[in-house]
């Protein structure tokens, strides 16, 4: 198996953690935390006007307006393909938050980047049951046939590569994500064939879900706007669905709600 090669931070013309010659164990893996904060050198932006109003439209659609804040750094990363000071600034005003309050949601949750992510992010489980059957070769695989490291994007702008935490896919183990979408059972050799279609061009669909679209399409999906594939392609396994056949052949079924009364139900018989 080739080595896990993990970039250590701050190496010279490369993203932060960029020097893949230094060799580090699994157990030493830079984690999402030990980056640096947004590039507040960023001062381009592509927020404009009619981002703004779909920012706002997000907004409206909950009972209390900060709610949308997740899905408008979706929409954010869309558009910029990260998240940017711009972006913060847009949704701390639609929210009436401080920018403070919103950069900490971002820099917070790992799905949202502080450097602009290629065309296709691969995103390989390296938790426990994944990677003992398998994560830790292919996400090795990977970096060795696409030449970069952890959170790293190759040079024509088209993969970035990640060991990503549980994807809640056990029993489909070793997982592999392009863009969120899942590709179960992955082996090295697959997981390299993948990328290599990915970076030609040819379509690719994902063993359950729909064809992988770019990084910043899906990106728009999160943020609520249906791209009209919600129902494309097979969306569970046989090994999921394993329980459902067991209790069809047995011929268990679900308690009927109506079978139980609550405490309630038990106060107002008392009362009578």
């Amino acid at each position: 198996m080739p080595e896990l090669l993990e970039p250590r931070p701050g190496a010279a013309g490369r993203h932060v953690g960029g020097n893949t010659e230094e060799p580090m164990g699994h157990g030493e893996m830079k984690s999402y935390f030990d980056e640096p904060s947004l590039d507040y050198a960023v001062t381009d932006t592509l927020i404009d006007d009619g981002v703004r109003e779909e920012l706002a439209s997000i907004a409206a659609r909950y009972p209390q307006p900060r709610s949308a804040l997740l899905p408008m750094l979706h929409l954010v990363q869309s558009v910029e393909g990260r998240v940017t000071p711009a972006g913060i600034e847009a949704c701390a005003e639609i929210l009436g938050l401080t920018t403070a309050d919103v950069s900490g949601v971002a820099t917070f949750y790992t799905m949202y980047k502080r450097r602009p992510v290629g065309k296709y992010h691969v995103g390989v489980c390296t938790t426990s049951l994944c990677a003992v059957m398998g994560g830790d070769e292919v996400y090795a695989r990977l970096q060795d046939h696409l030449g970069i490291g952890n959170d790293e994007t190759t040079e024509d702008g088209a993969v970035t590569l990640e060991h990503l935490e549980c994807n809640a896919a056990c029993d489909m183990a070793p997982v592999m994500m392009v863009n969120w979408e899942f590709f179960d059972q992955t082996t090295p050799r697959r997981a390299c064939e993948i990328v290599d279609a990915l970076r030609a061009g040819e379509e690719v669909t994902a063993t359950r879900g729909a064809r992988v679209v770019t990084w910043q399409q899906a990106e728009r999906v999160l943020a609520g706007f249906p791209d009209g594939r919600a129902d494309e392609g097979v969306t569970s396994g046989p090994t999921s669905q394993l329980g459902l056949r067991v209790a069809a052949e047995r011929g268990w079924s679900a308690p009927d709600p109506n079978d139980f009364r609550t405490t309630g139900d038990d106060s107002a018989e008392e009362a009578k």
